[in-house]
Order: structure tokens, then C-alpha cells, then sequence
């Protein structure tokens, strides 16, 4: 008897021991959050998701080459025998390399025991595997000046060879051949596929001087460089915006759909009725809200309440409502839409900001042109307009309303779990495709659906934002540990959709993110449209976003201010909320 309960309490001890062992192995883990080149790693040993001082470690007793332009390499290269060019065009190989390996990975390190100010020396080790030696095996890392497997060396020299990569300047938008001096002396430069190239880049005059197509152009046409950004199917109209040309934003109505939104607000003769989650004072839109006011029509306007750091300019078009009412901090009121005449609205992801109104983001918009819907909206908004926010508004019945060839069903957050009751069970009956162009994806039975469907063989696609690559609950290792194809995006602007689009049948659309916040306590807006072709539409647009993303975002993340995402180091933003822009983030400068 006392021996079995010895048994038990050994065997007790021996689990626990474990644990203690597992959770000191866990914790002794770091990630990688930073590579500066591939032998300096930035690694997260604090656990705040930041680079700070002192968390930049060396790899020691290797070399490599590396495609950023600042680095001086000239010893190695002069090694190797190698040309300029093809010492970068391997650089940009070993680059990926370390990007796919190590980045956003718990690793653990073996220190040297020496430092000097800029590093601390250790070997990372990934999968009980030496980081240094994975580089010297690979053909990609060199000891002394030499590669030790000189097979291996070769096929990766060949491999680069074959690469058509330029230099981009983001200050100039000029783009250079690789040994041309004016791209290799820039400031804000990369080195990039030629087929990546940004719509406006215009090559250099000095050393692109073949008048004919040259083969950087020609690689360019594998890619559209737009995309028709507006399609109308009788009384609904859809917007979309497209991060991959507008790098910088402006306060401008530049984009169809901030058009649209300022031809609505000059025909309106009554009211216009707005729920904004911030504002920006863009003059063309401001002035001519301010207009219809003179001419007598009631301005009504509900806000959120915590984000007038952000949006400091809320305030002024606050001053100009007839009547206005506000949320408490807890939650957020997320909607973007605007009712005019109660009988037209305009709804869907784009914040009424100069990011997006410019077009600088990517966004969904939709105009509708019915009464019917429009009631739906109203009687939703003069909840909130009363005071009742949140989950002290009353429940809206459900109605689709066909208007042509579409049907639509408005819902509203939180009292419409539409995530759980309405988009989950259109994930599970899809048969060819699933895609989502989405802000960010956090929803636990959302993400579970999705690999199902992948399971069962349907085509599940998702783009996100490079701002939440690192959130704490981003659902994007598991899908892609799952099997399911996720882009991070590269670009100055925000993937800011919130969209999902099936079968070339329906589409989801609207205010509301992915995220359990999104369904249960916020106030938001979304759309299931069932139509054929808007959905085909939206899905060609899909497509050729996919396109312009490299598919190593496929396996990494990106910064989202950084000089791999294209334009975020010169617009002007502080891409990733960190206080810092441009050249003065942590990003850029490396």
C-alpha cells in the first residue's frame, strides 16, 4: 500500500520536474524581432516586443554578404572574387535566408562570454540547430574570408545570378541598376525585385539609358500596376483603395471613394447623419459639410471617446453638429458611416481620415441607394445617438434587402454575434475559395473555420497588416503552422479592410475587425452582400494585391515602418504607433 503511494508520489514528482524543466527552457527561449544584417540578430530578451539597447547580438566566427547597401563588405567581396553586383544579388539571398528562419522565432542563444558597445557575441541556436552553422552548410556563410562547401557556394551563386533586383530610392522613387553610383551613395534605399517595383518609380536617367524596354519594365508587366478601383451594379456601388500606388497620403479627396463621399454630402438637402470612429479635417470634405449646413441641412453625429490623441481634430467637426453624442472609454464605437436623407448611406472600413481618404490605405467602401437600408442604419444610429451604446442598444431584427441582382444583410455589433452565427457558417459551406484582405485576425473559431475549410480543400487565402504581425493574439502562425497561406504586407499604408469574399458569391464587408472585441463589445457595422459579380470583382482585386506581395512575406513578417515596407521610412506617418517617424524609427535606420 505504501509503496504504490510512494510510486504516485514520485511519479508526481518526476511530471513536475518536467514542467519546471519545460517552463525554464521556455523561458530561457527569446524571440527574434529585428535582423539588421544576418550576422546581427535584434532579439527581444526583455520581453517588452521592442528593440532596445543591448538586445542586438553577433554572430561570431562567420561572415556573410547582405543587400544592404550601407554595410561595408569590400574585404569579403575582394575574398571571394566576386563583383560588386553579384556580392548584392547574394546578400539579398542570405538576407531571406536569415528573414526566414530566424525572424519572429524563439530561439536560444549561447553566449561567448564577449561584448564590445554596439553587441553582444553569441551563437543563435533555432530547432536544437547552430544558426552558424546552418549559414556555413547552406554556402551562404564563410569563415576566413572562404565558403567550406564549395558546391554549395556555387548553386547559390548561380541562383543569384539569375536575379533581376534594382535599387529603390524611397526619397527620390527613382530606381537603379545595381552598380549604378547614384543608387549605391542614396540614403533611403533597398534592394528589391524589379517586378516589386511601385507604380510611380521612374528609372534613373543615368543608368537606365536604353531607350528601349528594358527588362526591369518588362518584369513589371507580370504584375498589373493598378487596379479599376470602382465598380457599379445599379443602386450599390463599390470602392476600393489600393496601398501599392498612393505611398504617401495627403489631405486631399484623392481616392473615387472620398469622391463619392463628397458628391453625397453636396446632393444632400436634409440630413446627414454620421458615425465616425475619428476624424480628419481634409478642406474639400470639411468645407463642404460645413456648406450643406448653410443651406440648411441637420448635421447629427455619434464619436468615439477614446482615441482623440489620434484624432485630434475630431473635435472641430464635433463643433459643428446640430446633435452629437459619444460612447464611454471602455469600448469602442468603430463605425464608419454616413446616412443622407434617410435614404442613401455610404458604409464600410475607411476611417474618415486623410489615410484614407487620400487613398493611401487600402479600404472597402460601399455606397447604397435605398430607403430600406438606410432605415436599417438609422434606426441603429438614433440608439446611439440616445445615449445607448454597446450592449445597452436593443437588438436589431435582421432583414435582406434585394435591391437588383444583390441581396444585402446589414448587422450590427455587439447584439449580432456575427462572426459565430453568420460568417462562420458561410466559411464552412465554401467549396472553391475563401480570401480575406484583413486588418488583422484574432478570433479563435473564426481562424479554426478557416482551416478546416483548408483541410477540406477549399483555396484560403488572407492578407493582413504588417502593424499586427506581432499582436498577441494574431492567429497568423497558427494558419500558417495549419497549412494556410498567409501575406504580410509591405507597404507604407494599411491593409485596413475588413473582408471577406466566397465562391464568387458573397462578401463581407464593413467596420468590424476579426477579433472577439469586434463581435462582443464593440459598436460596428458589417454587410453580408450576396452578388456575383462584385464578389468576382473584389476577388480579382484579391488577386492582384497577392501578386504585388512577395511571397517571402508568405513565411515572415515585415515592419510595418521599415525600409522593406515600401514608402513607410518618407510618408510622413508613424506606421507603427510608436511615437517615431521615419527616419527617427528604429526600422529605418537600420
Amino acid at each position: 500500500m505504501q509503496s504504490g503511494k510512494l510510486i504516485s508520489i514520485l511519479t508526481i514528482l518526476i511530471l513536475l520536474s518536467g514542467f519546471i524543466g519545460f517552463e525554464t527552457i521556455r523561458k530561457s527561449d527569446k524571440y527574434v524581432i529585428g535582423i539588421v544584417t544576418p550576422t546581427v540578430i535584434q532579439i527581444d530578451l526583455n520581453g517588452n516586443k521592442a528593440v532596445d539597447n543591448n538586445e542586438t547580438i553577433c554572430i561570431s566566427q562567420v561572415e556573410t554578404l547582405t543587400s544592404k547597401l550601407t554595410v561595408n563588405q569590400d574585404e569579403l567581396i575582394k575574398n571571394l572574387k566576386i563583383s560588386n553586383t553579384d556580392a548584392i544579388k547574394l546578400g539579398y539571398l542570405t538576407d531571406n535566408f536569415s528573414e526566414n528562419l530566424l525572424l519572429n522565432k524563439r530561439v536560444r542563444l549561447k553566449y561567448t562570454g564577449t561584448e564590445n558597445q554596439n553587441c553582444k557575441f553569441a551563437d543563435i541556436v533555432i530547432n536544437n540547430e547552430s544558426y552558424r552553422s546552418k549559414l556555413l552548410k547552406s554556402g551562404l556563410g564563410f569563415y576566413n574570408g572562404k565558403t567550406l562547401l564549395k558546391k554549395e557556394y556555387n548553386k547559390q551563386l548561380a541562383t543569384a545570378k539569375k536575379l533581376n533586383l534594382v535599387i529603390l530610392n524611397h526619397r527620390s522613387s527613382k530606381y537603379h541598376k545595381l552598380d549604378c553610383k547614384y543608387g549605391l551613395i542614396a540614403r533611403d534605399a533597398i534592394i528589391i525585385p524589379a517586378r516589386q517595383l511601385p507604380k510611380e518609380a521612374q528609372p534613373c536617367k543615368f543608368c537606365h539609358t536604353d531607350r528601349k524596354i528594358n527588362q526591369q519594365q518588362k518584369e513589371r508587366k507580370t504584375i498589373p500596376v493598378s487596379y479599376p478601383l470602382a465598380i457599379s451594379n445599379g443602386s450599390v456601388k463599390m470602392y476600393l483603395t489600393d496601398l501599392t500606388i498612393k505611398l504617401k497620403p495627403e489631405r486631399t479627396c484623392a481616392s473615387l471613394a472620398c469622391k463619392e463621399i463628397l458628391n453625397q454630402i453636396n446632393q444632400a438637402q436634409d440630413t446627414i447623419d454620421i458615425a465616425l470612429y475619428g476624424w480628419d479635417a481634409t478642406p474639400e470634405i470639411h468645407n463642404a459639410i460645413l456648406k450643406a449646413k448653410s443651406r440648411g441641412v441637420k448635421l447629427r453625429i455619434v464619436y468615439d471617446t477614446s482615441n482623440n490623441d489620434y484624432y485630434p481634430e475630431t473635435k472641430e467637426i464635433i463643433k459643428a453638429a446640430d446633435e452629437s453624442a459619444t460612447d464611454g472609454k471602455q469600448f469602442l464605437m468603430h463605425n464608419k458611416f454616413m446616412i443622407f436623407d434617410k435614404k442613401k448611406i455610404i458604409t464600410g472600413s475607411m476611417n474618415f481620415s486623410n489615410t484614407d481618404f487620400s487613398g493611401f490605405n487600402s479600404n472597402c467602401l460601399l455606397f447604397i441607394n435605398s430607403a430600406e437600408i438606410a432605415q436599417i442604419y438609422l434606426e441603429e444610429f438614433e440608439q446611439m445617438l440616445s445615449g445607448k451604446f454597446h450592449n445597452a442598444k436593443s437588438h436589431i431584427a435582421h432583414k435582406t434587402v434585394v435591391l437588383g441582382k444583390t441581396k444585402l444583410t446589414p448587422f450590427f455589433s455587439p447584439k449580432d454575434k456575427i462572426i459565430t452565427t453568420n460568417i462562420i457558417p458561410l466559411i464552412n459551406s465554401a467549396k472553391n475559395y475563401i480570401y480575406i484582405p484583413a486588418f488583422i485576425l484574432t478570433h479563435d473559431e473564426l481562424a479554426a473555420a478557416l482551416i478546416k475549410a483548408k483541410q477540406r480543400g477549399v483555396d484560403v487565402k488572407i492578407i493582413i497588416d504588417a502593424t499586427n504581425t506581432f499582436a498577441s493574439r494574431s492567429k497568423i502562425k497558427i494558419l500558417r503552422n495549419a497549412g494556410v497561406p498567409v501575406k504580410v504586407e509591405n507597404y507604407a499604408g494599411k491593409v485596413h479592410s475588413k473582408s471577406i469574399i466566397i465562391d464568387d458569391k458573397y462578401i463581407i464587408a464593413g467596420s468590424m475587425n476579426f477579433t472577439k472585441s469586434g463581435e462582443n463589445t464593440n459598436d460596428e457595422n458589417s454587410l453580408i452582400i450576396e452578388d456575383e459579380r462584385l464578389a468576382r470583382y473584389y476577388r480579382e482585386f484579391f488577386e492582384y494585391l497577392w501578386r504585388k506581395i512577395p511571397d517571402k512575406y508568405l513565411k515572415q513578417g515585415v515592419r510595418a515602418e521599415g525600409k522593406y515596407s515600401i514608402g513607410s521610412c518618407s510618408d510622413g506617418v508613424d506606421n507603427n504607433f510608436d511615437g517615431k517617424i521615419d527616419m527617427e524609427d528604429a526600422g529605418c535606420k537600420n
